[in-house]
Parts: structure tokens; C-alpha cells; sequence
């Protein structure tokens, strides 16, 4: 067996493997032996029949399994003498292969790039105060009590911060919206809904909310609404310029429960003191996560911009895919449609390619760190992922378990999140930290 690479790139290699005919052979009548002592003919006993028989009758099979086998020994040797740290195959050219001739096996790989890792020690990162200010405290009780508020009839004015009953029908130029976007007919005609006057956040018709207060039950007014220039929503909307008819049904008031202690026994504490201690210890922990989480975001940062080294195509390529996959599927949830992604095609690949590229160079540095720090994978870590993943999916520690030994692909992901995730607290524990404190 002779070996050959060639440069395709910094990151892609093709690996050309010479068997002589002999090595060929060999292989050859390995693979009819095997066949020979399974095979069961008329006439012999299993392991008996002549090895023309057995061709004859397994021919096909043989041919296709003598094949793989060259292959193979080609792949194995390859690798072996080469000594070529392979991160995947890419293609796999076999030539022609017969038992009577030698064979060449070509394979095209992606290997990992040689890079030398920066200083990681004092990585500067910056965090806000965990402790919440009494502020934050009190914001978080008037936000405990508006979800238990209760809504009554008001018979006045609509005001900020009250719900509005209505119906409405919209037209663009004087033509129906009904017409303009047929498959969204909430934006053309309802009979009955609910908006918030004023409310932080926007309802489904933009900028609505903000055209209602002052109105009374029984109003009926036209409301002029331009719709954003990018309107996902409702391509068919997007700056255009909409006159809504408005009938007013019904105002109601959002009325805050007493802080008493019928309200303090909902929340499960004795009193208010008790409901902001509470508060303070859930907004601390909320607070420390998300420190937590800005650290290991600027220490991937500050390595990234510390080394620089082509990344192979195929895992940019496989990572692009998981990107777009994982918007698509976010935003379809947020009710983007279909064909907004279609009209943004090229943007949603080319933005998708570039976070892959940044991805997989942040894996290959952190798996660098963790070789170099010497961090494995325990028991304990297998479980402790069990454990939080049954929790989060409501599913049987034992059902992950069967699909992890079942599938090892999926074992191997597994076990490579842990790592990263382990570089990464190793990364942040080393961190210089500085304290953003909070402006009065």
C-alpha cells in the first residue's frame, strides 16, 4: 500500500491510496470465503461448496461486498500512515476495482487546521450588578399584580392602560383588505377583538392601540394606519397606507388586586416583605444566569478575535444548515410566513453561512482548549445531561438513555456540547471581571 495527499486546501486534503494486486486479491477471496462458510448450496454441507458455486450464486453480493472491503482497507491504511488529524470525508472516489488489477482509492477529506492557541488565562470580561435594586423589586410586584388584575366595565373614556372591544374592517385606496390578503383576513374584517390603549406592546394592526383613547362604548371613527415598509406579517401590507373603520363595543379597566392576604397566599408568602424577598432572590438568580451567559459570550468573543485560521468547508456547511434551520423554525413560530423566507433567500443564507463560520471556529479553538487542559467526559456529566434534558422535554431518564446507546451519533454530540461547555466554565473561571454598576 502506497499513500499520496494532496493540497486541495488548508483544510481539505485529498488522500490517494495505491493497493497492488495482490492486496486486492487478497481481499477478494476473504470475501468469498466468508460468503462460503454461510452460504448453505444443494449437494454441500455449509462451508463446503467450491468457491466457483459460491460466486456464481452470490455474485452480485460478493462484487458489492468485496468492493466495500477495498475501501475500507484503503481508508484504514490511509488514515494510519498519513497520520492526518480527519475531521470528515467529503467524497470517496473508488476508481475502478477488480480482483485481477490493483486499485486506487481516492478519498477527500476535511482535517483540522493547525492554528496555535492564544493567552486564555485573563480573558476581560464585563457584568452587571446581580444584586436588583429596590426599583427592580417593586417593578416586579406591580408586574405580579397586573397578571392577577381584574377587568371591569368602564362606562367612560378609554384610557391608557385600559382594553377596548371592537370590530373593524380596513381598506387600502378604497379596496377591501380582504381582497389585497386573502389568506390574512384578520388584517382585513373582525367582528370582535381586544386592544390595549397605548400598550407597550403592539397589536396585530401596528399603531392601532395608540389611535384609541378617548373613545367611548357605541364610537364609531376612522383610524388611518401606514404599515411598516418591511411587514413580514403581510408582504402584500408593507407601506401601505390603510383607513380602518372602527366600531367601539366595550371599555374596560384593568383593576390591581389589594396587596392582602388573600393576594400574599397566592403567591404563596406571608406578606409583602416576605413577596420581595422572594422577588429579590429570583431576580438575583435570573440576573447571575444571564452574567453567566454574557461572560462565556465575551470570552468566545475575545478568543475569535485573538486567532485567526480557515475553518473546513463541510462542518460550515453542515453548521450553515443547522442555523437556517433553527431560525426558519423560530420565526414560522412567531407567525413569519413561508414565503418571506423564499423573498429573502439569498440574505437568510449568506447571514446563516457567516454565524456558521464563526461557530466552528469557536468549537475548533475550544476543542484545542479542552486537549490541552486535558477535559473528558464523565459519568457524572452524561447524567447530570440526562437529568436536565428529561426535566426540559418531560421525558423518561430511561428513554434517553436507550436513544444515547442506540444512537451514537447522537452520543457523540452529546458528549462534544459537554466539552465545549466545560472549556468555556473553565474559560470563564479564569476571566478578569469588572462590575458594571447600575446608573441612579
Amino acid at each position: 500500500m502506497n499513500i499520496e495527499i494532496k493540497d486541495v486546501s488548508e483544510t481539505r486534503k485529498n488522500l490517494v491510496v495505491s493497493l497492488d494486486q495482490a492486496e486486492v486479491a487478497a481481499e477478494h477471496q476473504a470475501t468469498i470465503a466468508e460468503f462460503g462458510r454461510q452460504a448453505s448450496l444443494p449437494g454441500f454441507r455449509p462451508g463446503k461448496a467450491p468457491a466457483a458455486l459460491i460466486l456464481k450464486r452470490y455474485g452480485k453480493e460478493i462484487a458489492e461486498e468485496f468492493k466495500q472491503k477495498v475501501v475500507n482497507k484503503a481508508y484504514r491504511g490511509g488514515v494510519e500512515q498519513s497520520k492526518l488529524d480527519i475531521l470528515g470525508v467529503t467524497n470517496v472516489d473508488t476508481g475502478t476495482i477488480e480482483a485481477s488489477a490493483a486499485a486506487q482509492v481516492t478519498f477527500t477529506l476535511d482535517v483540522r487546521p493547525s492554528f496555535v492557541l492564544p493567552d486564555y488565562s485573563d480573558l476581560a470580561t464585563e457584568i452587571g450588578a446581580s444584586e436588583p435594586t429596590d426599583a427592580e423589586v417593586d417593578a416586579v410586584v406591580e408586574q405580579t399584580r397586573g397578571e392577577r388584575a381584574d377587568f371591569k366595565v368602564a362606562e367612560r373614556a378609554a384610557q391608557k392602560g385600559d382594553y377596548v372591544k371592537l370590530a373593524y374592517e380596513g381598506k387600502v385606496d378604497g379596496q377591501p383588505i380582504l381582497e389585497i390578503a386573502a389568506e390574512k383576513q384578520i388584517y382585513g374584517k373582525v367582528p370582535q377583538t381586544w386592544e390595549e390603549v397605548e400598550g407597550e406592546n403592539e397589536g396585530l394592526i401596528p399603531g392601532l392601540g395608540k389611535q384609541l383613547a378617548g373613545v367611548k362604548a357605541g364610537d364609531k371613527k376612522d383610524v388611518t394606519i401606514t404599515f411598516p415598509a418591511e411587514f413580514a406579517a403581510v408582504p402584500a401590507l408593507a407601506g401601505k397606507t390603510a383607513v380602518y373603520a372602527v366600531e367601539i363595543q366595550e371599555i374596560r379597566e384593568r383593576v390591581l388586586p389589594e396587596l392582602n392576604e388573600e393576594f400574599f397566599k397566592a403567591q404563596q408568602v406571608d406578606n409583602l416583605e416576605g413577596l420581595k424577598s422572594k422577588i429579590r432572590t429570583n431576580l438575583k438568580g435570573r440576573k447571575q444566569y444571564e452574567n453567566r451567559q454574557a461572560q462565556r459570550r465575551q470570552v468566545t468573543e475575545a478568543l475569535n478575535a485573538k486567532v485567526d485560521f480557515p475553518v473546513p468547508e463541510s462542518l460550515v456547511e453542515t453548521e450553515t444548515q443547522s442555523v437556517l434551520r433553527n431560525f426558519i423554525e423560530e420565526n414560522m413560530r412567531r407567525g413569519v410566513p413561508q414565503e418571506q423566507f423564499e423573498k429573502d433567500k439569498k440574505e437568510l443564507f449568506e447571514g446563516a453561512k457567516k454565524a456558521a463560520a464563526v461557530r466552528v471556529k469557536t468549537q475548533l479553538i475550544l476543542a484545542k482548549i479542552a486537549e490541552q487542559e486535558k477535559i473528558n467526559v464523565t459519568e457524572q456529566d452524561i447524567d447530570a445531561f440526562i437529568y436536565r434534558e428529561s426535566m426540559m422535554n418531560n421525558t423518561s431518564a430511561d428513554k434517553l438513555v436507550k436513544d444515547l446507546t442506540k444512537n451514537r451519533d447522537r452520543l457523540r454530540a452529546v458528549q462534544q456540547s459537554i466539552i465545549f461547555d466545560k472549556a468555556l466554565d473553565l474559560l470563564v473561571s479564569k476571566a478578569k471581571v469588572s462590575t458594571i454598576e447600575p446608573k441612579a
